[in-house]
């Protein structure tokens, strides 16, 4: 591992000479978590995971442990973990569909089975080719959604494999981009904010989302790029289970679960500063918070949440 991040390094250094290099910082933090991130992938699909819909546009490869979900316009498709979960950091690896996405979108979320349903969302809005592909995440509690952030990726997501990651503990909820934090959603239940706490399973989905997804629903899906093909992998995560027919996560936030351990409560120095980079330097196009046609007042929560 220690060859591994030293060659990382020698490898950004000469492309940042050569002026590759951007965002250097995060390209580090890249080559970094490649190498930490690897004891997460090697699981097939069976263990974890099921086939919820479209199975005739479901393939696997690798002894499983590669899925692809494609979409044309018969139908998408989608998977969905076997159990429930009250805590963990969730993790996939995932390629989006190339060519010209627009009004595609490709999701990977927690959700509960509940009328006032709890959800985490990463959904990635196809888009024209050459044009960048958003990746808009929201967050919903009791039902109560309307949380939508944006960001431009950094890199381009349809070219290769890259990690998203969920940090969900009783503390707060974390969306990473290759070990790089790009939204935060702190636990402010005492001021009155509704925070997940329900069971909640994985879902990863490929759809039609022509009628909102990229230019407001003005773009449509041009199915002569039919059809589009989302690859999936690193199936495996540190996660708490929930028995079914239970409600109550409490349990899930035992310290004997490393990702409820102080480490996790806040982020750390080096994470928040790439936090800040990504959200007001460069790559954040859109905040709820900061949306005042919207909300006639800034949501209680967006002081605790920068």
């Amino acid at each position: 591992m220690k060859f591994e991040i030293e060659l990382g390094f020698l490898f950004l250094m000469h492309l940042t000479k050569m002026g590759y290099c951007k965002f250097t910082f995060l390209a580090l933090l890249y080559v970094f978590g490649s190498t930490v991130d690897a004891a997460f992938r090697d699981v097939p699909f069976d263990d974890i995971y099921d086939v919820v819909w479209g199975g005739d546009h479901v393939m696997f490869l690798n002894e499983r442990r590669d899925a692809q979900l494609w979409m044309d316009p018969n139908s998408g498709a989608g998977f969905g973990s076997k159990l429930n979960y009250g805590s963990g950091f969730f993790h996939m690896r995932i390629k989006l569909p190339n060519k010209d996405s627009a009004g595609v979108v490709t999701a990977f979320y927690l959700t509960s089975n509940s009328s006032k349903h709890d959800e985490i969302d990463f959904e990635f809005l196809g888009n024209r080719e050459g044009k960048p592909i958003t990746l808009q995440t929201n967050v919903f509690a009791e039902g109560m959604g309307d949380r939508e952030q944006r960001t431009l990726l950094w890199f381009d997501p349809t070219a290769d494999f890259h990690t998203y990651k969920l940090l969900w503990n009783l503390h707060q909820i974390v969306f990473y981009v290759d070990n790089i934090p790009i939204r935060v959603f702190r636990n402010k239940q005492d001021i009155g904010v509704p925070y997940p706490n329900q069971p909640m399973r994985i879902q990863v989905s490929l759809w039609n989302g022509e009628d909102w997804a990229t230019d407001g629903g003005k773009t449509k899906i041009d199915w002569s790029h039919a059809p589009f093909v989302a690859h999936f992998q690193g199936f495996g995560f540190g996660a708490c289970p929930v028995p079914k027919n239970t409600i109550d996560v409490e349990g899930c936030y035992d310290s004997k679960y490393w990702w409820n351990g102080s480490k996790y409560w806040k982020l750390s120095g080096k994470e928040q500063r790439l936090f800040e980079e990504v959200r007001d330097k460069y790559y954040m196009n859109y905040d709820y918070c900061d949306d005042t046609n919207r909300h006639a007042t800034t949501p209680p929560e967006c002081e605790f949440n920068k």
